[in-house]
């Protein structure tokens, strides 16, 4: 069995090797749908659990057009910056409802989708994840934190239990974690939402 300073090293390696999808890794051309899925399987599946699921569906992804999170493709075909919605999607979709997404990306669909934007999708998506490097930095000086803190509890169990339970701690930390960041981005939706309440859908 794994120690836990064992385990906390390979979430370390783990976080290392995590690779996100640059702008210059999209494909300079548009895509049919198969090829569009095809291309999240590949370049996203690797950060998602082994269980053979699927990325993004066509399903997923034709509900996204009908609920106008991007501009719905030309000829059956992907650009580049539906492509860079597409990863967007992705990331917020493992954190928080459909319905806030919406509100989050709606205006970024609206005034940076198309060429000439101000910056342009791809500008954008690059500086945000420009930020990357040191946030993984942050966050990995926050997990050691986190797994000190746990290692320190429970002090009086027999070392088989001691061991799990403070596993355990470590865990709990973490989930306690993704759920206040998780109210603070509904909080942050909700607001904006508030401001500028969504447009009303045609029939």
């Amino acid at each position: 069995m794994k120690t836990n300073e064992e385990r906390l090293q390979e979430l370390m390696d783990f976080l290392d090797s995590l690779t996100r999808i640059h702008a210059s890794d999209i494909p300079g051309i548009d895509l049919y749908m198969d090829q569009v899925t095809t291309f999240m399987d590949s370049h996203l599946s690797a950060s998602g659990r082994a269980d053979g699921e699927t990325v993004l569906t066509k399903t997923m992804i034709n509900n996204y057009a009908k609920n106008r999170l991007f501009p719905p493709p030309v000829k059956k075909k992907y650009s580049e910056n539906h492509i860079i919605m597409l990863i967007l999607i992705y990331y917020f979709k493992n954190v928080i409802s459909f319905h806030d997404i919406e509100q989050l990306l709606s205006p970024i669909s609206e005034r940076h989708f198309d060429k000439g934007s101000v910056p342009e999708l791809s500008a954008l998506y690059e500086e945000i994840f420009s930020l990357e490097e040191e946030q993984r930095r942050r966050l990995k000086e926050d997990v050691r934190a986190k797994f000190h803190a746990a290692s320190e509890t429970f002090a009086d169990a027999g070392y088989e239990d001691r061991e799990y339970l403070r596993l355990f701690a470590f865990i709990c930390e973490l989930a306690f974690d993704v759920y206040l960041k998780k109210q603070m981005i509904e909080l942050l939706a909700e607001q904006l939402r508030e401001e500028n309440p969504p447009k009303k859908k045609k029939t």
